[in-house]
């Protein structure tokens, strides 16, 4: 399937390839755990509401400094299975970062390196399918600090929480004579989209609370504008 001109992975079929060529034994574990075919309806897929937050937005010269996840389905978030994860940066921390997500040069001062919270993380993300809001961060900066530390990177489904609006509002945007007369477009910022659904304001960047964010806002989109029965290929990416 086709959303626009981007082709969706079968992902099934993509994480035997990568479970055969993996040389890392914890990716290699994550991969043998399999994750959802492709026509499995929504309603049925485990998933893990995921947040990163980092240093900058540039992933060749920024790191990650803290992880949020939350296990989900799409009647239930698993708010007491929570996970937070801090790691000291091999990259600066900026000051200006510190303003958006909070986390100080003291609390990472002693903080691991991200690699050894990769495990866990792996362990909670295996055979689910991630949650984010503008997959940009996750996937990449992710795969990007593997790469640095054992030469393999990582490659895993997303449902961006983000994209699912921007697909809404493109077909809603109206003709392009609305842009010449100032027509604002439409936020599909988090919070902005957030409060579309009626679903209440949270603090911005923590990554737990962004994770519930993103888990929360997809439960209102699917309930809005899809179907319990929706294949996870509609939605993934």
């Amino acid at each position: 399937m086709n959303h626009g001109s981007e082709t969706v992975t079968d992902w099934r079929a993509r994480y035997q390839e990568l479970e055969r060529e993996a040389r890392d034994p914890r990716l290699k574990r994550f991969y043998e755990a399999g994750i959802a075919a492709a026509d499995t309806p929504i309603k049925d897929v485990p998933m893990l509401a995921l947040d990163f937050e980092t240093t900058g937005l540039d992933v060749t010269k920024h790191g990650i400094v803290s992880v949020g996840s939350m296990p989900m389905t799409l009647n239930r978030i698993q708010t007491g299975a929570s996970k937070f994860w801090v790691a000291k940066p091999r990259r600066p921390l900026l000051d200006e970062s510190v303003i958006i997500h909070g986390i100080t040069h003291s609390q990472i001062e002693n903080a691991p390196d991200f690699l050894e919270h990769v495990p866990e993380i792996l362990e909670e993300m295996a055979g689910r399918v991630m949650v984010v809001h503008y997959r940009g961060i996750e996937r990449p900066f992710f795969n990007e600090a593997l790469m640095n530390r054992i030469g393999e990177g990582i490659e895993f489904p997303v449902i961006d929480t983000m994209e699912l609006e921007a697909r809404l509002h493109r077909v809603q945007s109206g003709p392009i004579w609305r842009r010449f007369r100032g027509v604002k477009p439409v936020s599909i910022r988090l919070a902005d989209s957030r409060k579309r659904y009626n679903l209440p304001w949270y603090r911005p960047h923590d990554a737990v609370i962004d994770a519930l964010s993103s888990a929360e806002l997809l439960q209102a989109q699917i309930a809005y504008h899809y179907s319990p029965d929706t294949p996870v290929q509609d939605l993934w990416c």
